[in-house]
């Protein structure tokens, strides 16, 4: 499956009624064409680079004083200072409030940025911010940028805002499925993507995690929405973050949109027939409304009938969060990981899940993880039997095989299982089925669930308790894919509250929002929630046969680092 959570992940594509007779065979050779005119596409070998560095003094900012104040009246002798965000609703409104607040700089680096409604309102913002004179500056994979996504790109055009490009793939954008069977030549440079993501505004807060940009990140998709962890940072770490988006932005890897392609082409890929069934909310209530019950966003429901949706509050007060202040570190791999050629230079570095790794090896007591992708691989599996034998409690949540978007990842994660298992990993698989909605972790009610967005969840947040004391939070899975292939970011923070403050959002999860999984005479056994009416089961739950056996199918035959 393809998916813009998780990057270019083992394929499986259903077949399709054929057309019959000279229209088949018109089809065909059309589309043969395409592949052949796509595969003979390059990239651009002379590009103009502007180096540009991020804001170097943001203590005359509101935003950089701001910070100042809060440290100071901490009284701390630490220099970064944190805040959790385990809910869609102030995921959203925390960008959008760093938005307006700022004043000289926004740099944004994304995996995917996915153009629908919810997206678009952070876009007019950084319009809007751009043309009362703020530099904005958005470094995006270039992998998901094909169909209705490549319609982002036009902000390349915008007065005040560069957009580059990582690590493009030649070949036209009109669809996404076009453009992977004609890079199929290069599946190995295909295959290695910028992961991170990074907000950062005036070089003074900036906010981290896992999630891209898109609706079903901020819980306002109809289907399934992604559960999530962000951390808003500020002060010492998040000149760390900008030093790290500078060497990306700098790269030869990185390309400006305007040395790929122009604005008509670009325009020229608009859908020509309405993609989605949402009336424009301007049409039902005023744009600035900061009341999220205020504001609905009109959608139809399969049947036809008409449902409301609360939509977002427009921003949220950045003053009232409570900023926990304490020593961190920065995790992050160099952009030379993703480069064509990086496994024949021969020069080894290490990763930002090796470093990780290292944390992970110190736990003493116990160990928290919550990773949605999780393919240890015999190295990993290595660490954690080491681990159970010093006597250290492992819990893990990661998604179930009807919760996973990645069902191929699901695969890999399954033949480690078993082992795990019989090790004393204690394993949790999200429920892909869940009482109303889900928006966020940490609900006192023991599910995953807020008001917001469709009723199936999946899990995307990436974190790691240590002892609860040491904290992760970042872009890396716990998979070869994080580890060897994609750009990953994150940041350790030693501090027993925000550890602690991590883990009671994720053990409702745990308790009521997941399967705990166990072995029993060799076999699986999937424990339902107590709190809930489901009973236990012996076969993955939710999924249908199909899944099913399409685990059965390509699980013996997937490679761990293609997961």
């Amino acid at each position: 499956m393809i998916s813009p959570a998780t990057g270019l992940r083992l394929a499986s594509f259903a077949p399709s009624s054929a057309p019959r007779g000279a229209a088949r065979l018109t089809w065909l050779s059309a589309l043969l064409l395409s592949f052949w005119v796509a595969g003979c596409a390059s990239l651009p070998s002379e590009v103009d680079r502007p180096i540009s560095t991020a804001l170097a003094n943001p203590s005359d900012t509101r935003l950089g004083q701001l910070v100042a104040a809060r440290a100071a009246s901490a009284s701390t002798r630490n220099d970064s200072g944190f805040a959790l965000v385990g809910s869609a609703e102030l995921a959203f409104t925390s960008r959008m409030a760093l938005i307006k607040a700022a004043q000289k700089t926004l740099d944004l680096q994304y995996y995917a940025i996915l153009a629908d409604d919810t997206t678009e309102r952070m876009l007019d913002a950084l319009r809007e911010a751009a043309s009362r004179g703020v530099r904005i500056r958005i470094l995006l994979d270039d992998f998901n940028t094909s169909g209705k996504n490549a319609q982002v790109l036009k902000l390349a055009f915008e007065k005040n805002i560069e957009l580059r490009l990582f690590n493009p793939l030649p070949g036209g954008r009109s669809s996404q499925l076009v453009r992977i069977l004609s890079n199929l030549k290069d599946v190995a440079r295909m295959q290695r993507r910028m992961h991170n993501k990074i907000f950062v505004a005036d070089n003074a807060v900036a906010i981290t995690g896992g999630r891209n940009l898109g609706q079903t990140y901020f819980g306002q998709s109809e289907g399934t929405n992604f559960v999530d962890i962000d951390l808003l940072a500020s002060g010492r770490i998040v000149r760390d973050l900008s030093r790290s988006f500078d060497l990306y932005w700098n790269n030869p890897l990185a390309y400006p949109v305007q040395s790929l392609m122009t604005k008509k082409e670009i325009d020229a890929l608009r859908p020509q027939s309405p993609q989605s069934n949402t009336i424009d909310p301007a049409q039902t209530a005023p744009a600035t409304s900061t009341s999220s019950t205020s504001m609905d966003r009109i959608t139809l429901s399969p049947d036809g009938f008409a449902a409301a949706l609360p939509v977002l509050p427009d921003s949220t007060d950045l003053r009232l969060l409570t900023w926990t202040w304490a020593p961190s570190v920065m995790l992050v791999d160099k952009p030379s990981k993703i480069a064509a050629d990086a496994d024949a230079v021969g020069e080894s570095q290490d990763t930002a899940v090796d470093g990780l790794l290292q944390l992970m090896s110190q736990a003493q007591t116990e160990l928290l993880i919550v990773s949605p992708y999780f393919v240890p691989g015999e190295p990993m599996m290595k660490q954690f039997a080491d681990l159970r034998q010093r006597g250290v409690r492992v819990r893990v949540l990661t998604n179930s095989l009807a919760s996973n978007d990645a069902p191929a990842a699901h695969a890999g994660y399954a033949r480690y299982r078993n082992p795990l298992l019989a090790m004393g990993v204690e394993i949790y698989e999200m429920r892909a089925e869940q009482k109303g909605t889900i928006a966020h972790f940490g609900s006192a009610a023991g599910s995953l669930g807020g008001s917001i967005g469709g009723s199936r969840a999946s899990l995307h947040a990436k974190v790691v308790v240590v002892d609860g004391r040491l904290l992760v939070v970042g872009s890396m899975n716990l998979d070869l894919r994080s580890q060897l292939q994609n750009s990953e970011v994150g940041i350790a923070i030693r501090n027993r509250a925000l550890s602690a403050e991590a883990t009671r959002m994720i053990e409702p999860a745990l308790a009521g929002g997941s399967y705990q999984v166990e072995l029993v005479n060799g076999d699986l056994l999937w424990h339902a929630p107590k709190s809930s009416a489901l009973k236990d089961s012996r076969v993955e739950p939710d999924a249908s046969f199909g899944l099913r056996l399409l685990l059965k199918l390509i699980g013996p035959f997937a490679p761990d680092e293609m997961l």
